[in-house]
């Protein structure tokens, strides 16, 4: 794709990016928060001011798991109650709640200790840390939904992608943060205390940017309010709302929801069970975030200073400057697969591809943890310290933001809030569990730390070119085809070498499921055709001839 192509690209679908960008602005504060904590505990200032440094070392990591581990404690419950406010609310409310709970808790996480005791502020600091997760949670679990939902399927995957380039920005800003403060701040309060008053400022941007994007067409067809989804539809696509591309996508999303209007959370989480296919959609996007968990991402985001120190990094400055680096090396990897991978590859290279090499690479710093457990530098040290880059390099090429878009675009649409929120809340859970026992490990694991985490990524890439098919370029009403017949052939078949291990045989693809099934689209135009009873305001719908489009048109949502 040429640069010319791709500014045309952005001009054309500038109002759809701006939309991203106002909601990943939000997976800013998340990324900050992750980065945020484990540079602040290294911080002397910090330790002294709490008395963690008056603690045994095995003391010491079980209060510093307890401190970053509060945040997806609160995490979980908020990705949770993301079912019924977004359901209920709807996206954009939802993400402007999440937006003001964070605020207020940051603020409060910004003044601990002040007029109390360490110890009453440890205590306080527990409690902002966890209800500013809620906030960061509930707004983790509805940003991939609200994307996905409003974004044209030619750019989705790099809208909805977009959140890792806002979580990598963040985690890059904090641990500079981090860095800069401990390199220019004198030893003292205000140290610490800047990092987390600093965060405050994306959060900020979040509310306000938000305040200017629509709704969701898809929840608001979900709710009857088809002139409000037009309007919403024409804004995004930059059309007028009687323009054959807005009305056949409202078509496409009104025969979706039939039968599927304003369904609680309790009638979506029963729905996940109603027959097989919807079962593996809902699954899929709760395993993808499960198994991201146990790559060891956030095991290096919250505790790199210290595993940097285990390399040989001998001053906290020094760890610091190492986290920095690693900050801007996973951004800058993120913008560019953002921008060239993720559409011209597809979801299931990135992840099989980016998995084996991640899991690599972990594979490398434990066989060097395990010959070298003093932390002296030796020559291979500094090839240790480039494979804890390379791994950064290879986590943002797959796992860092596919499976938010696999999940989104994989998902039911009338049960994405669900089966989203069970994802977010799988990831928070996990990130807890990770938070909690990577210190632990790593003082009686040591290296088998690292050789779980690089046999987990094996596992992830194995499993993805197995049981996942390629959703790129299928619009999201269509995703359901892709898992209609022999869908575990369709998914071989996907991946690389699958052509060659299936022998040449392939399962139907997803326009051909459709065409077999009478689905018509394109030609002599569009026919919605409905069950008897179903939607009697809906009916049959047709784009007269001369409405006729090409069901490819890149502004199809």
């Amino acid at each position: 794709m040429t640069w010319k192509k791709e500014l045309d690209d952005l001009v054309q679908y500038r109002n759809a990016y701006f939309l991203a960008f106002s909601a990943t602005t939000g997976y800013i504060c998340f990324g900050w928060d992750i980065g945020l904590i484990g540079g602040v505990l290294a911080l002397p200032s910090f330790q002294q001011y709490f008395g963690l440094d008056k603690e045994s070392p095995s003391a010491r990591a079980a209060l510093s798991g307890n401190i970053v581990s509060v945040l997806q404690a609160g995490g979980f419950f908020g990705a949770l109650a993301s079912t019924w406010l977004a359901s209920r609310l709807g996206r954009k409310p939802s993400l402007l709640i999440s937006a003001v709970v964070f605020l207020v808790f940051s603020v409060i996480q910004s003044i601990v200790g002040m007029g109390s005791t360490p110890a009453v502020g440890l205590k306080v600091l527990y409690f902002s840390r966890f209800f500013g997760g809620v906030g960061v949670g509930l707004m983790a679990a509805v940003v991939p939904t609200y994307v996905s939902e409003c974004a044209p399927r030619a750019i989705r995957g790099r809208c909805t992608g977009s959140i890792e380039v806002a979580v990598g920005l963040g985690n890059m800003l904090s641990f500079w943060v981090n860095y800069g403060v401990s390199l220019n701040i004198r030893p003292g309060e205000m140290q610490w205390r800047l990092p987390i008053i600093v965060q405050l400022i994306p959060g900020v941007l979040f509310f306000i940017f938000m305040l200017f994007q629509p709704e969701s067409p898809r929840w608001l067809v979900e709710r009857g309010r088809y002139e409000d989804a037009a309007l919403s539809l024409s804004r995004i696509a930059r059309q007028p709302p009687s323009s054959p591309a807005v009305q056949l996508t409202l078509s496409e999303i009104r025969a979706d929801f039939v039968g599927k209007h304003k369904l609680s959370m309790f009638a979506q989480i029963k729905r996940m069970g109603e027959n097989r296919i919807t079962i593996i959609r809902c699954l899929i996007p709760s395993l993808l975030t499960f198994l991201q968990q146990w790559s060891g991402t956030n095991a290096l985001n919250y505790y790199s200073p210290q595993i940097f120190a285990s390399l040989g990094f001998s001053s906290t400055t020094a760890t610091l400057l190492a986290t920095g680096i690693y900050g801007v090396v996973k951004f800058a990897v993120t913008c560019l697969v953002l921008a060239f991978v993720i559409e011209s590859w597809g979801r299931k290279r990135t992840l099989i591809y980016g998995g084996l090499a991640q899991g690599l690479m972990m594979f490398w710093i434990g066989g060097y943890a395990a010959l070298h457990p003093q932390p002296t530098v030796v020559p291979t040290t500094y090839v240790s310290i480039l494979a804890v880059y390379l791994y950064g390099v290879f986590f943002c090429l797959g796992w860092g933001f596919t499976p938010l878009v696999l999940g989104a675009e994989i998902a039911p649409s009338h049960l994405r809030p669900a089966v989203m929120a069970l994802a977010s809340g799988m990831t928070w859970l996990f990130t807890y569990v990770i938070a909690q026992i990577t210190p632990i490990m790593l003082a009686r694991v040591t290296y088998g730390t690292y050789l779980v985490f690089g046999a987990a990524s094996v596992v992830m890439a194995a499993w993805v070119w197995v049981g996942v098919p390629e959703t790129t370029a299928v619009g999201l009403e269509d995703v359901k085809w892709l898992f209609e017949g022999e869908w575990v052939r369709r998914a071989v078949g996907d991946s690389p070498g699958g052509a060659w291990v299936l022998g040449g045989r392939r399962a139907l693809g997803a326009e051909e499921l459709k065409r077999a099934a009478g689905v018509r689209a394109g030609g002599e135009g569009v026919e919605v055709v409905l069950g008897e009873g179903e939607d009697e305001e809906l009916g049959k719908e047709k784009v007269r001839e001369s409405q006729v489009i090409n069901v490819d048109d890149p502004l199809i949502i």
